[in-house]
């Protein structure tokens, strides 16, 4: 028996900890990765040790999928930005489906997020996605479908029971789940399908990790692959209003001058560290940076007012009157003083 969901845009859908009844939606679950296979036609390369953006493609749907108390990839144990579980399927190259087994017997979470490890545009409010309509709709399981349709069982959310009691069919028809596709599985369960091409786009060739390297260094995705992977790279989980930082770095650049903008936002993070970090600290700190920006940006524009109204555009200042500029009325050569306090900052 299945479902479907209407199609809709690349990561939308609700992206809190909880669907509209306000259950825990996406908390209490974990997660497994599937990260082996031969990578044929990738000529045997390492697939999930590609880099895409800087970061291998392990490392990215590892980061997708943080959220998970629980993350098991199955593979061979490698290096990984996040720690995690390792499981192997036996005998190891058994297929995808011996794969699954293998790292479901590590998890106990009832929601299990189930990912291949070549998804370069997979990410957290897709998962959270992914859960939320599982938990919304009551069913076995919740999977991405390509633009062509077709189910993507490797993107997906499931019930652990409905997992392990399909399994356990499997293995009592056939003996062993070794060479046995996934589909002999997800074809029993009560599915909801969700199109989203982006996320659900993977990397089987080297023309997909150069479409992938290309997509990301778009105009539109550049800015938020690069904070994401600077994050992923200093261990920083903080999520912040990036769109408030730049509005900061604008001003500090504009008001101020232009390398004023890399120090202001060093300044904002530290001062937010020290104050114990959070979103709420960041935005609070950086509001008064750019308050302090704006205020200096005013007083060079009143300076630069002033400045043209005593003297018009055009005019010799030296010649005007016949004194010195500056000069004080029915005093000839001698300069009127500024109020006091009002010095300018290159003065001298």
């Amino acid at each position: 028996m299945t479902a479907s969901e209407p199609p809709s845009a690349p990561g939308s859908g609700p992206r809190g900890a909880s669907g509209s009844s306000g259950a825990p939606a996406t908390e209490g679950h974990d997660a497994v990765v599937l990260a082996g296979g031969a990578a044929r036609r990738l000529g045997g390369a390492d697939k999930p040790g590609v880099h895409v953006g800087g970061r291998a493609l392990l490392d990215r749907v590892l980061t997708a999928c943080s959220g998970a108390a629980t993350t098991v990839v199955v593979a061979e144990p490698r290096p990984t930005a996040r720690p995690v579980r390792w499981a192997r399927e036996d005998p190891p190259g058994a297929g995808p489906l011996a794969a699954l087994d293998a790292g479901l017997r590590h998890t106990t979470a009832e929601y299990v997020v189930v990912l291949s490890a070549d998804l370069p545009f997979l990410d957290g409010a897709t998962v959270r996605r992914l859960l939320t309509a599982l938990h919304e709709t009551g069913g076995e399981g919740v999977l991405l479908t390509d633009t062509g349709g077709r189910d993507q069982p490797l993107v997906a959310a499931y019930r652990g029971s409905a997992l392990r009691r399909e399994l356990a069919v499997l293995r009592a028809e056939h003996g062993e789940l070794t060479g046995l596709p996934l589909r002999r599985l997800t074809g029993a369960l009560e599915l909801t399908r969700i199109t989203d091409p982006v996320a659900s786009f993977d990397c089987d060739t080297w023309d997909d990790i150069a479409a992938a390297r290309a997509r990301i260094r778009e105009h539109g995705h550049v800015l938020d692959e690069w904070i994401t992977a600077v994050k992923d790279e200093l261990g920083i989980d903080l999520d912040v209003d990036t769109g408030t930082l730049l509005d900061l770095a604008r001003d500090a650049a504009h008001g101020v001058a232009r390398p004023a903008a890399p120090l202001t936002t060093f300044l904002v993070g530290y001062a937010a560290g020290r104050a114990g970090g959070g979103p709420e600290v960041v935005a609070e700190v950086a509001r008064k940076a750019e308050a302090l920006a704006l205020r200096w940006a005013a007083e060079a524009e009143a300076e630069a007012e002033a400045d043209a109204t005593a003297t018009p555009p055009g005019t010799d200042p030296t010649r005007a009157t016949g004194t010195r500029a500056n000069a004080a009325p029915g005093t000839g050569d001698a300069p009127a003083a500024r109020p006091a306090g009002d010095v300018r900052p290159d003065a001298g």
